[in-house]
Parts: structure tokens; sequence; C-alpha cells
């Protein structure tokens, strides 16, 4: 949900992430690392999404609206809910996905460099820039920055 903002799409994801760990399920080496090995499998179909989709454009489902985030909560968190899920949605991927890593599935550094098969000190120096984008935009002085930002080079 924290990835796509939709309930409904995020259901539709997961549903394909299981559908394709079956298939694929002589790949899993190490039972351990399922959870690992899981989600790189829904980063991976997400991005494909994301990629069959940006040539389509954007589609608004108006029963969508019903699954948002800053809907579900109490009127008086529901605006901080609200910039922090806009927020969200303006990282890039990878910041994304890092800042989900540390913060919704509470992996250390560690195991985030190996399921993202990057180096530690990667993982930390883009935490580090992901949390200060956020923090840029939640604070307002992000929306410049916005346009000018490069787009991710695995949406590309």
């Amino acid at each position: 949900m924290s990835l796509i903002g939709n309930s409904s799409q995020a259901d539709d994801l997961v549903q394909d992430c299981i559908e394709r760990a079956l298939r694929q399920s002589s790949q899993l080496r190490e039972l351990p690392r399922i959870a690992g090995w899981l989600r790189r499998i829904l980063y991976n179909l997400y991005i494909d999404d994301l990629r069959r989709n940006r040539a389509k454009g954007k589609e608004e489902d108006v029963d969508e609206f019903a699954d948002h985030l800053e809907l579900s909560v109490s009127a008086a968190d529901r605006d901080v809910v609200r910039d922090l899920s806009k927020a969200m949605s303006q990282l890039s991927v990878e910041h994304r996905e890092i800042l989900l890593l540390v913060s919704v599935e509470e992996l250390n550094y560690r195991e985030i460099a190996e399921e993202l098969g990057i180096p530690q000190g990667t993982v930390m120096s883009r935490l580090a820039r992901a949390r200060e984008r956020l923090r840029s935009i939640m604070q307002g002085a992000g929306a410049d920055a916005v346009a000018l930002r490069p787009i991710s080079k695995e949406i590309q």
C-alpha cells in the first residue's frame, strides 16, 4: 500500500507476486531469505507496472478515492497523513523503497544492502538523501526541486 498508494492496486500487486513466487519457487535457494526474495519480486512487478502505465498516461478511477490513506484516519490527523502520502509519492522509486525497507520492514543496513544488491555505504547515503528529500518536501521547500528531479534509471 505504501509503495503504490492504493489498496486495490496493492492487493493486485501482492496477488501477482504470490503467483510469480509460486511459479518460480525453484529459484528460492535459502528459505530464511524468503521475505527479501518476495519483496524483490514485488518490487520488480511494481517497476514493470510503472513502465507499462507510463506509456498510457495517468488514469483516475473515482472508486479508488475511497482507498486513500488520508480518508481513513481521524480528521485531526488527516492533513499530516495526506501531506506525508503526497510527499512520499514525489520521491523517486529508490528513495521510497529505501525508506519503506527501513521504517516499515525495519531492516538494518546490511539486510537492505543484501536484498538490493548494493553496498552498505550506498544504502546509508541513499537513506540520508531520501530523508532529506522527504524533509524538504514536507517543509514545502521541495516544490521546485521536484520538477528538476531526474527520472529514476529503473523506470526509464
